[in-house]
């Protein structure tokens, strides 16, 4: 190791980023998440994917437009081009923050499908063997985290087209075990709209947390090689499919089951094909649903180290996190992390009931943040163009403007929303600590 500032090696293919960006996406937000968004909302949370999936859309474009322009910075670089230093610090060590408790929760998730085959063994004992081998895979050269990410996500989006081919043909009764009416779940128990217009919008918030992750290629472009081309044929390729795998599968677990009649023991996948007697296939959907957690773990991994080593070359953080091992990966970030995700599994140990649903509250409103300040972001440099990208935003600032305005209601929701309090009082305390800190970095900055 070298103290000297070190770059990250540009070892990811674009085939890893296509990948990469679905990965960080398809996780414990649909395999997990989708169970408290159904209890929230009922069937109508087709809605809520759908207005999150036109806002991830415009944000999707900002990101790839600005990462055209400007190829070498990833997204903690790009506000500091267009803020500054304390809104740097301040967005990056929320993003690292956001996606901290997202690993934490995907950990945790595939400890719980871990005890789907190992009943006897605790959560937090699962937990911690899933996330030494997280952090032991982290440590390898980023091409092969490229490309055993590559054949993770691989696995999940197949087996999420499984499921939909195989719950359709369900649905549709042309399988014995097809049930009788199915149709009629979407309208029994309370209708398609059991809690009103606003149970609909108060799933948001875990909506959001389960589209988080699709900036995660605005942090792989500097590690991504000819990024001009690869990004917008990711942007073009990664929303739509996105909105697919949770609309469809979606749509087929509430007319497989009364949508109050999911519970939140196991994943809906899971319970799905148990409840029409198909044991050997939830079992096996069960380990997929394993390993895409796990990818998704591994993708957040990914994102908080080379977020704290962007930070500690901007002198944002300590320079410690900038030092590459022989591999050249952020040694100290990752080990960083490990000490955070074994904060986690205390967690786990102390409330196994309620950590997912707890923590998964929190990272959904640092990504809204995230997207309205990529968006601000957008409006700010777009000005200093030198001339404007061939892959751009269409009738901006229109869409932009849309964007900002619909996550900052979003916000205010989610904020004073009863029922969000702890991840509300969190975020608060969280930014307001984050921002008493950018004047003492900022202070720190300019006696040197």
């Amino acid at each position: 190791m070298q103290m000297e500032e070190q770059q990250l090696k540009r070892g990811l293919m674009p085939r890893h980023v296509q990948l990469l960006a679905l990965a960080g996406m398809i996780g414990t937000g649909i395999f997990k998440g989708s169970s408290d968004t159904l209890h929230i909302a009922g069937p109508s949370v087709v809605f809520a994917y759908l207005l999150g999936g036109l806002l991830l859309f415009i944000v999707m474009t900002a990101l790839a437009e600005l990462a055209v322009v400007y190829p070498h910075l990833n997204i903690q670089r790009l506000m500091y081009k267009a803020f500054g230093f304390q809104f740097s610090f301040v967005i990056g060590w929320l993003y690292w923050f956001n996606w901290m408790i997202v690993t934490i929760v995907e950990i945790v998730a595939a400890g719980s499908f871990l005890q789907y085959w190992f009943t006897s063994m605790p959560l937090w004992l699962l937990s911690l063997i899933c996330a030494v081998f997280i952090v032991s895979l982290n440590s390898f050269q980023v091409k092969y985290y490229g490309e055993l990410e590559f054949w993770f996500a691989g696995i999940k989006i197949t087996a999420l087209i499984a499921f939909i081919i195989i719950g359709g043909f369900i649905l549709f009764g042309f399988s014995s075990a097809s049930p009788s009416h199915p149709f009629t779940n979407y309208v029994s128990n309370g209708g398609f709209f059991p809690h009103g217009l606003k149970g609909m919008f108060a799933s948001l918030l875990v909506v959001m947390f389960s589209y988080g992750g699709s900036e995660l290629i605005g942090v792989a472009a500097t590690e991504t090689k000819s990024v001009e081309k690869v990004l917008p044929s990711v942007i073009k390729g990664v929303v739509w499919r996105v909105i697919i795998f949770y609309i469809l599968p979606i749509l087929i677990i509430c007319g497989l089951i009364p949508w109050n009649e999911v519970s939140g023991k196991d994943s809906p996948f899971v319970q799905v094909f148990s409840s029409v007697g198909f044991r050997n296939a939830a079992s096996i959907m069960n380990f997929v649903l394993f390993t895409a957690v796990m990818s998704a773990a591994n993708s957040g991994m990914y994102a908080t180290s080379r977020t704290l080593h962007a930070m500690a070359q901007n002198n944002e953080a300590p320079k410690l996190l900038s030092i590459l091992s022989k591999n050249g990966v952020p040694i100290y970030g990752i080990l960083l992390n490990g000490i955070c995700l074994a904060i986690g599994v205390v967690i786990s140990y102390i409330t196994p009931d309620k950590v997912i649903g707890d923590l998964m509250s929190i990272p959904g409103t640092s990504v809204n943040l995230l997207w309205i300040s990529i968006c601000l972001a957008q409006l700010k440099l777009r000005r200093q163009y030198d001339q404007l990208p061939f892959f751009h935003m269409r009738w901006f600032p229109y869409p932009t403007l849309f964007a900002i305005a619909s996550l900052s209601v979003i916000f205010i929701f989610f904020i004073t929303n009863t029922q969000n309090i702890i991840g509300s009082i969190i975020c608060i305390i969280l930014l307001i600590t984050l921002t008493s800190m950018s004047f003492v970095y900022r202070k720190k900055e300019a006696n040197k």
